[in-house]
């Protein structure tokens, strides 16, 4: 091969020739960079490490009781760690019925006040309603198990009854004992009960899954709602088609978000509920049970041989709370409203 000498037009000799793989770019950053990258990297592994150390905490700490109990842990409903016959099978469900209970309450709740915030609300309104949709998580849990326990418990007895009465043929709303029908029957069969536990702590997680969907919906592409409204479709129509489509994942996200926080809450579910150590599947019937509500109740009374089957119990909620968060997570990266808030 050869090439032409530039004024000469002769050829001359070839040169060598150069790799065809792209060059790497290295970028290192300002100091300001590199210091906020690795105190970012440091806080995520600070928070793994403490997660991690919990687990084991709880799991060393149950090792006696789970060693005696076994299997039978997981499918024994009555608390007697004193006799060696204990389990969390009625806790459990209580805990997962208190928590279904809740979410199906706060998702339309928190799914309707998002749509308002972000489609409907004036713009002079919108930081004032933000702010006390978050004022609300800022609330203590004592204070909502105080107004369920005195305020709410009485007043929603009614609608305790009326369902029971047009709904009992469904098993989960049935309640024995009463004849829904009869006026005068007693009303303490409807108190205390997964049903009333239940919408008092919807209220608790209200804001966190509204502030989930809040923002899930900002993020929707302008020129998608443009080209809806464009195309002559209504508001509700561009919300139908665009928004909601796009913040799919962060419905589902904060929906899970908040059935981890309701699944795990204690004073507000120990303050209302009249503990039973069987499975109770009629949420509108008197009785209930929870795993946060068992550890708050005997923790003070309990052997050493008690404390490690509360440890037991402890250590099942936080797998439980940590597999529904990490689902939750995984939703919302997957999502294209996730996907775009990525780093």
């Amino acid at each position: 091969m050869s090439a032409t000498v530039p004024g000469l037009g002769q050829p001359g000799p070839a040169g060598p020739e150069l790799p065809e793989t792209p060059r790497g770019l290295r970028a290192t950053g300002e100091l300001g960079d590199r210091l906020f990258r690795g105190a970012a990297r440091g806080s995520g592994a600070v928070v793994l490490m403490i997660m991690l150390l919990v687990g084991v905490f709880l799991g060393y700490r149950a090792a006696q009781a789970l060693r005696v109990a076994k299997w039978s842990f997981l499918t024994t409903s009555a608390w007697e760690p004193d006799s060696h016959h204990f389990g969390i099978a009625a806790v459990l469900t209580g805990t997962v019925l208190i928590g279904l209970v809740a979410i199906g309450i706060a998702l339309p709740l928190a799914l309707g006040t998002a749509l308002y915030i972000s489609e409907y609300a004036p713009r002079r309104l919108r930081r004032t309603l933000i702010s006390l949709v978050d004022l609300m998580a800022a609330v203590p849990s004592v204070v909502y198990g105080l107004w369920g326990a005195f305020f709410l418990q009485g007043r929603i007895v009614g609608l305790s009854r009326w369902i029971s009465t047009y709904f009992g043929w469904i098993p989960v709303f049935k309640v024995d004992g009463t004849d829904p029908g009869d006026p005068l029957a007693t009303s303490t069969v409807y108190t205390s009960s997964t049903f009333i536990a239940g919408t008092v702590v919807a209220l608790m997680v209200t804001p966190i899954a509204c502030s989930v969907m809040r923002e899930a919906f900002s993020q929707a592409p302008v020129g998608e709602r443009e080209g809806a409204l464009a195309l002559g479709g209504t508001r509700w129509g561009m919300i139908r088609a665009v928004v909601l489509p796009f913040g799919l994942g962060g419905v589902i996200g904060g929906t899970m978000l908040g059935l981890g926080r309701a699944l795990g809450e204690t004073i507000a579910v120990y303050m209302i509920i009249s503990p039973v150590f069987a499975v109770q599947p009629h949420i509108l019937q008197n009785g209930a049970n929870s795993v946060s509500a068992l550890i708050a109740l005997r923790y003070g009374s309990a052997s050493d041989f008690g404390m490690s089957a509360l440890m037991a119990a402890g250590l099942a909620l936080f797998l439980l709370t940590l597999v529904v968060n990490f689902i939750a997570s995984s939703i919302v990266a997957r999502s294209r409203s996730g996907a775009g808030t990525e780093a």
